[in-house]
């Protein structure tokens, strides 16, 4: 048995239990791809070791209420991984969100060292992020706040809430399931009263938002059940090939189009995308790039974009 390895994965249960108000054993065996019994005796371990756990095996596991240990030091990559997250925060998240997890980032900063503080200062100065337009509506600034407290409080919300092919928002009444980050945008998964089905929302369409008094009238699924509940899309294999100097300029939208894997020759980029096109959008795309990209295939695409060309008004 390799003991370091056995002694850091008890510790990292312990920290879980601490963090967290139940931890099964199956979801740490499954953590730390071992077996359910090879778990069972790390909780024994700790039990042993003086630590007030309670819970059985097929349930859960939690510490006993009001028992913690003082907080463990920082290691040095962890504190300036602080600084990052504070910057990603700022640019993912919604302004009253962001006040939260700075206040509470303060919170932690409190308790280290000058010369922790005094690195973390000197890396938030030197650390950048772009901002991303239409990522969240400015005036409604606590949309995701208000739809976390929603989720954990399982409390309804009331909204206005906007779609692509409305000119005004509808009032709806919906209670939350998750909330996910793809592309540019938040999406949330909520079950809708007024449609009196589960739909997919954008964070930056709602136009209102309030925490209802109102508990939710039903249990509900994990997020994870209802995003594979989409329905199935053909997927396309698109190869293309652009001249080297040239390809940088299409790395950062590649990933929304499917973008799998490119190869570099000294002709050019061969690049292989698995699309699902839908409403020509790949198409749509590639003609930003057509006098200098060249499709291998499908041919499918070729007509696709001779369609769109002949369509344009000049």
């Amino acid at each position: 048995m390799d003991v370091t390895k056995r002694f850091n994965r008890i510790l990292t249960i312990y920290f879980q239990l601490q963090a967290k108000p139940v931890v099964k054993a199956q979801d740490l065996a499954a953590q730390f791809e071992v077996s359910q019994r090879t778990i069972y005796r790390d909780i024994k371990a700790l039990e042993q070791a003086g630590i007030p756990i309670y819970g059985e095996a097929g349930t859960g596991y939690g510490l006993v209420e009001g028992y913690r240990l003082p907080p463990t030091k920082f290691s040095r990559e962890e504190i300036l991984t602080l600084a990052a997250a504070e910057k990603l925060m700022q640019k993912f998240v919604d302004p009253d969100l962001y006040r939260h997890f700075t206040s509470a980032l303060n919170k932690i900063k409190s308790y280290l060292q000058y010369s922790d503080k005094n690195d973390i200062n000197v890396l938030e100065k030197n650390m950048l992020m772009g901002s991303l337009a239409h990522r969240f509506n400015a005036n409604v600034p606590a949309a995701l706040s208000t739809l976390f407290e929603s989720i954990a409080q399982r409390r309804a919300v009331t909204m206005g809430y906007q779609n692509s092919l409305s000119t005004k928002a509808t009032q709806r009444e919906i209670e939350p399931v998750g909330v996910f980050h793809q592309g540019a945008y938040w999406y949330f998964i909520a079950y809708c009263h007024l449609r009196k089905d589960y739909r997919q929302f954008r964070v930056d369409r709602i136009q209102e938002i309030d925490l209802s008094p109102i508990p939710f009238t039903r249990e509900h699924e994990p997020l994870s059940h209802y995003l594979k509940k989409e329905e199935p899309t053909q997927v396309t294999t698109i190869r293309i090939k652009v001249p080297l100097a040239y390809a940088r300029y299409m790395e950062w939208e590649r990933p929304y189009y499917g973008f799998q894997s490119e190869e570099i020759t000294d002709d050019g980029v061969t690049m292989t995308f698995a699309c699902k096109n839908r409403e020509h959008e790949f198409a749509r795309w590639y003609l930003m790039y057509a006098d200098q990209a060249e499709i291998l295939e499908p041919e499918e695409l070729r007509e696709q974009v001779k369609t769109l060309l002949s369509n344009i008004k000049v």
